[in-house]
C-alpha cells in the first residue's frame, strides 16, 4: 500500500488554532493587558457559557479533569468504608481519585458492543461489595470514547441502592443521551479540558457540572482551599484546583466552535464506518445516542489481527492507539482491589484487540479515505 505523503498528526490541534488563531490571541492579550490570572472575569464567563451549553444549572471550573472526579467524591461525603463503582476499561483517574478520599474502587465489567458499564455487572458489584462490609455510595459510569453510557439503567440502580451518581465525561462531554447533553444526567458530572479533548485547552483544565445549589457551594469551597466566607477563613480540607484564566479564555473562543466541530466528527466518524464496516466491527452508537467522537475505535478479530493492522498503518504513516491495552483490574496499583465476582471478561477481551484510528473535525476526506485503504491492506 502507498504510504500517505507525510506522517499524519492523530489528533490535529494546529488545524484548529489556524481556524480561530485571530480571536485566541486577542483573548490571551486581553488577559494580559487585564493581569488577572488567577479566577479573572473570563473564568465565571466560561463557567456560564459551559452551563448553557449543557442544561446544567451549575458549572464550576478546576485545575484539571482528575481533581474534578476528586472534588465530586468530597463534595459528596465519600469517605472510608464507602464502596465506589467504577468500570475497569477506562483511564487510570476514574478510579485513582477513590482511594485518595479513604474510599475502595470496585471494578465492573463493560458492554461488548458500548464498552461502557454494565448494569448487570454493577448489580453483582454492589451485591460483593456489601459482602466485604463495604457501604455502597456511588457509581462513576464513563462516557468512554465520547458516547455516554446508559443512564437511563445505571442511575436507577444507583438510587435502589442509595447510592449518588458521578458522570466521568472526561472524554465525551457534550454527547447526547436521549434529548439530553452529558452534564445535566447525574447527582454531579464532570470533565476534562486537556490538550486532546475533543474540547481542550493549552494545558490542564477540567470543570463539574451540578443542579444541587448545595453541592455546588461545597464543590467551589473545595476548589480554593475549603474556603468560606473569606479567603483567609477555611470551612474545610480542601484543594488548590482553579482553572487559570489564560485557560479560561481559549476555552471560550474553542467553545465558540465547538458544536460545529461536534458536527464535522460525525461526518468523519460516519466516512470511517461506511469504509470500514465490511472488514471490522466499527463503533456502535445505540438509537437516541450522539457520540462526540473523542476516539474512532474498532474491534478487531484478535490480538494478532490488531499488530498486523498496526504494521500497516504504520508503514503508510497512519498513526493508530491502543485505549487500553491493560485494564485497571490487571494494573499493579490497582490489582488488590474488589471486583465482580463474575469476573470482567468483556474489559480483559476489549483490552486484547481494539484499536483507534485518527479523529479530529479537519481530518479532510481525501485523507480518511488514504487512512481507510491503508488499514483494509
Amino acid at each position: 500500500m502507498k504510504a500517505l505523503e507525510m506522517q499524519l498528526p492523530f489528533i490535529d490541534l494546529v488545524a484548529q488554532q489556524s481556524r480561530i488563531r485571530a480571536p485566541l490571541e486577542k483573548a490571551i492579550l486581553n488577559v494580559l493587558d487585564d493581569g488577572k490570572y488567577i479566577m479573572g472575569p473570563q473564568v465565571a464567563q466560561l463557567e456560564k457559557q459551559l452551563a448553557d451549553f449543557c442544561g446544567a444549572k451549575h458549572c464550576l471550573s478546576c485545575a484539571n479533569g482528575t481533581d474534578a472526579l476528586q472534588l465530586a467524591l468530597m463534595a459528596l461525603g465519600i469517605k472510608a468504608g464507602d464502596a465506589v463503582f467504577v468500570p475497569s476499561f477506562t483511564f487510570a483517574a476514574t478510579a485513582e481519585v477513590v482511594p485518595l478520599v479513604g474510599a475502595t474502587p470496585v471494578f465492573v465489567d463493560v458492554l461488548p458492543d458500548t464498552f461502557n458499564m454494565d448494569p448487570e455487572s454493577l448489580k453483582r458489584a454492589i451485591a460483593h461489595a456489601r459482602t466485604l462490609g463495604l457501604n455502597p455510595a456511588c457509581v462513576i459510569p464513563v462516557d468512554l470514547f465520547g458516547l455516554p453510557a446508559d443512564y437511563d439503567v445505571l442511575v436507577p440502580i444507583a438510587r435502589e441502592n442509595g447510592m449518588k451518581v458521578i458522570g466521568d465525561s472526561a472524554q465525551g462531554w457534550g454527547g447526547v443521551y436521549k434529548g439530553r447533553v452529558t452534564g445535566s444526567l447525574c447527582d454531579i458530572t464532570t470533565t476534562s479540558f486537556f490538550p486532546a479533548k475533543p474540547l481542550g485547552c493549552y494545558g490542564d483544565g477540567g470543570a463539574l457540572f451540578t443542579d444541587d445549589a448545595e453541592l455546588a457551594k461545597l464543590i467551589d469551597s473545595y476548589r480554593v482551599h475549603g474556603k468560606g466566607s473569606h479567603k483567609y477563613y477555611n470551612e474545610r480540607i480542601g484543594l488548590n484546583s482553579r482553572l487559570d484564566t489564560l485557560q479560561a479564555a481559549i476555552l471560550i473562543e474553542k467553545l465558540a466552535i465547538y458544536a460545529d466541530e461536534v458536527e464535522a466528527r460525525q461526518q468523519v466518524a460516519q466516512r470511517y464506518s461506511e469504509g470500514l464496516s465490511g472488514h471490522y466491527e466499527t463503533p456502535f452508537i445505540p438509537e437516541g445516542l450522539k457520540s462526540i467522537w473523542a476516539q474512532y475505535t474498532l474491534k478487531l478479530a484478535s490480538g494478532e489481527e490488531r499488530e498486523a493492522f498496526q504494521k500497516r498503518a504504520s508503514a503508510a504513516g497512519v498513526p493508530t492507539v491502543v485505549y487500553y491495552p491493560v485494564p485497571l483490574h490487571r494494573q499493579n496499583a490497582y490489582k488488590d482491589f474488589p471486583a465482580d465476582p463474575a469476573g470482567l471478561s468483556v474489559s480483559d477481551d476489549l483490552a486484547g484487540r481494539v484499536i483507534s484510528l485518527p479523529m479530529h473535525p479537519y481530518l479532510a476526506s481525501q485523507v480518511q479515505d488514504g487512512i481507510i485503504s491503508a488499514v483494509i491492506g
